[in-house]
């Protein structure tokens, strides 16, 4: 007769395996190494856990040292990890956004502004508009630092973990001709749609095609109400018939642009022409004017 008192006995199909032995077949199965139990280093760079791994050392001796209860201990391993990657997705923005760089607050003159339009500016600074969906709409004379405002704001916006993407008008409805013609514009819409705030720069500047601002118009009409524009002109919205070749697309699209917008007016004169007149030291105009239009790559 069987032994009813011997524990080695055979469990039922039905009965549940003793949680030890659970664990250890769990770990074969995950590991795909039976028998071999996994370093804290692996385990960490199986879950992508890149700070906790290269801190909890350091982390642990701060812990005995201050005697930090576990949750502390815990707390401060992920805190170390949530900075990390945050640092990582917004250099990543910064590389995706296509934003120049060098055009940021550092360099920008905030001093040649007046003081209302510094206060404007300090209001955009917290990327609260990019929640509101609200368009920020740069006009001014060439050289009155349009450009260079925006991208010094978008820099500081990407810094904070804001999605942004900066395009040159002239390349962007190329980009938008392309997906045209290759039938893929509603998907590239959709993309843009990933970012929460675009800036068009230099809209304007050079004349389009009717095809090329019917994409544009397109684009403009697609973020309306769903994600922020960001845009820098030349031309006052009176002249910008000649930009939409059509009164009524004309319309339509400043209608969309100012309906929930921050309108910035640089009424100031050409920084670079102010700083090429002091290179040549008090030199005549005409010869500043020469090194400015060589500094924009225009002809003089």
């Amino acid at each position: 007769m069987p032994n009813t008192n011997d524990r080695s006995v055979t469990a039922g199909k039905n009965s549940p395996t003793p949680r030890h032995l659970q664990i250890q077949i769990d770990r074969a199965l995950a590991y795909g190494r039976p028998g071999v139990k996994p370093s804290l280093d692996e385990l960490l760079r199986t879950l992508h856990l890149p700070a906790f791994r290269d801190a909890y050392e350091e982390t642990a001796r701060t812990a005995v040292a201050e005697n930090l209860s576990y949750e502390q201990f815990l707390w401060h391993l992920c805190d170390r990890e949530c900075l990390e990657r945050f640092n990582h997705r917004t250099q990543r923005f910064l590389r995706e956004s296509k934003l120049p760089l060098e055009k940021n607050w550092e360099s920008f003159e905030m001093n040649r502004l007046p003081l209302m339009l510094r206060q404007q500016i300090a209001g955009l600074r917290d990327g609260g508009f990019l929640d509101r969906c609200e368009n920020v709409l740069a006009f001014g004379n060439p050289g009155s630092g349009k450009t260079h405002l925006l991208c010094a704001l978008c820099q500081e916006l990407a810094a904070s973990g804001r999605r942004i993407l900066y395009r040159p008008c002239s390349l962007l409805v190329q980009d938008l001709l392309a997906a045209k013609r290759d039938l893929t514009l509603s998907k590239f819409l959709k993309h843009l749609s990933l970012y929460e705030g675009l800036v068009i720069d230099d809209i304007g500047y050079v004349q389009q095609s009717r095809d090329e601002m019917e994409v544009l118009f397109t684009l403009l009409a697609e973020r309306y109400e769903r994600g922020s524009v960001l845009l820098t002109s030349n031309l006052a919205f009176s002249g910008w018939e000649a930009i939409f070749k059509d009164p009524m697309t004309a319309a339509a699209a400043i209608d969309r642009l100012v309906h929930h917008s921050v309108i910035l007016e640089l009424n100031l004169p050409s920084y670079r022409m102010d700083a090429a007149k002091a290179r040549t030291s008090g030199g005549n105009v005409h010869e500043a004017a020469s090194v400015t239009l060589q500094e924009e790559g225009q002809p003089e």
